[in-house]
């Protein structure tokens, strides 16, 4: 099962922090990071690509989920 990373009314650089330590403590392991900001999104995505991981991002209204994987 996912990891899930809720940084929902965080402002950046936190949910990348949180995706991060995310990634440090499951680095084999799926994760979900939900936010309601697309700077979030960009930066995440950013963050995660650059350590070798895909990203898919789904849009919910005005929150985003982030399918993170190896």
């Amino acid at each position: 099962m996912a990891k899930i990373v809720d940084a929902r009314g965080r402002s950046c650089p936190e949910p990348v922090i949180m995706t991060k330590n995310a990634i440090d403590s499951n680095p084999n392991e799926a994760i979900k990071v939900v936010v309601n900001a697309y700077v979030a999104v960009e930066n995440i995505t950013r963050f995660a690509k650059s350590k070798g991981y895909k990203v898919n991002v789904e849009e919910n209204g005005d929150e985003y989920t982030l399918d993170i994987r190896k």
